[in-house]
């Protein structure tokens, strides 16, 4: 904490007063700290100070083999686990220039997908609560628990699931997969109109979220900004679309955005993309074809000399890596562009000028996973 002398050196202004939020505090979802300037109950100024979890992944990749690093991107975003080692695999797999068995490639969308509406549920009802709404909060788990159940049959876990691999999924799925994923969307659909009654419809939080944390497209933009937060900005940025994998480019769905720049906006565009996520796996439940979830790989995997990079979109942005290859059994460099950071750089922008206590709602909005953005 600062000195009230620290407070006036760093303002510059005997009427400011500096604030810490963080770096454990409920409304950051994680080990972050923020030191806010406010005059009154303005801000002026918003430093986010990063690293109490930092555990230098990138570096730790380097000396591990190209089965074992995927999983350490488990550990960033652990509500895009599935997604995040998807992008690993791409990476490994145009190096060996593998092809990926149809039945694989199906269930790795299918696991995605739901991951993602693991992900957007969770941050609903945390959304909810941080502006002031307990109860959404045991709903989302509601729903939310029925596709962790799912996961654990297949996978043997419920939150870092350590399954795709280089070439495909390390297991088949368990026999009642399909059965339990349409008892969970018929669910689902069905209590969707609750969720707007509960929390879309409600004046008091339409009150908190309208006209509060602008951020323009122009601003989206020049941060880096990805995923919902830029899409409710107007940025047309979504991976799936525009650089298809998998078999998203044989699938019909919508890329969901808006143009309100605003808090608000940036709840309806998860809200939609809840609906877009059931739309692709009521596309793709009946239609898993047979054969093998894995192609046929060496025990022990050597890309090529050469450098490869590749992108998917997580449930909160575009997630990118980058692998440097020497030709060994291990990445000479390994890099990843993860969708936090980017996102977390631009809440200052998005809060100056605002009050202190649309803060929290701002950062609900923007959905920070914290190890996400450490590395």
């Amino acid at each position: 904490m600062y000195r009230q002398s620290e407070i006036l050196d760093r303002s510059g202004h005997d009427g400011y007063m500096v604030i810490n939020v963080g770096p454990q505090h409920p409304a950051t979802h994680g080990v972050l700290h923020f030191v806010i300037t406010l005059n009154g109950e303005t801000i002026i100024k918003l430093e986010p100070h990063i690293g109490y979890i930092h555990r230098s992944i990138e570096k730790m990749c380097e000396s591990l083999n190209y089965r074992q690093f995927v999983y350490t991107t488990s550990r960033m975003d652990y509500l895009s686990s599935h997604i995040n080692n998807h992008a690993c695999c791409l990476a490994v797999e145009k190096g060996l220039e593998l092809e990926i068995p149809p039945r694989a490639q199906i269930i790795r969308i299918l696991m995605d997908e739901l991951t993602r509406l693991a992900s957007h549920q969770l941050w609903w009802g945390s959304m909810a609560m941080d502006i002031g709404a307990l109860t959404p909060f045991f709903h989302a788990f509601r729903e939310r628990e029925m596709i962790t159940d799912i996961f654990e049959d297949t996978c043997g876990t419920r939150l870092t699931m350590n399954y795709m691999v280089p070439g495909g999924v390390m297991a088949d799925l368990h026999p009642d997969f399909q059965q339990k994923v349409k008892v969970f969307l018929k669910q689902f659909q069905e209590k969707l109109p609750e969720y707007d009654e509960l929390v879309t419809g409600n004046i008091i939080f339409q009150n908190r979220t309208k006209g509060v944390g602008i951020l323009s497209k122009e601003d989206a933009i020049s941060y880096g900004v990805s995923g919902p937060t830029a899409r409710a900005s107007g940025v047309s940025c979504d991976v799936r679309k525009l650089y298809p994998y998998g078999v998203y480019d044989k699938l019909d769905f919508k890329e969901i955005t808006d143009t309100g720049c605003d808090t608000w906006a940036r709840y309806i565009v998860r809200m939609e993309e809840m609906r877009q996520s059931i739309h692709i796996i009521e596309q793709l439940i009946d239609n898993i074809p047979d054969g093998d979830f894995q192609a046929k790989t060496k025990a022990v995997l050597k890309l090529p000399k050469g450098e490869y990079y590749s992108r998917v979109e997580t449930a909160r942005g575009e997630l990118g890596v980058y692998i440097v290859s020497e030709g060994g059994t291990t990445p000479y460099r390994i890099k990843f562009r993860s969708p936090g950071f980017s996102n977390l750089s631009a809440m200052e922008t998005m809060v100056k000028g605002g009050k202190i206590g649309d803060f929290v709602a701002v950062m609900g909005s923007v959905d920070l996973v914290i190890p996400d953005i450490d590395r």
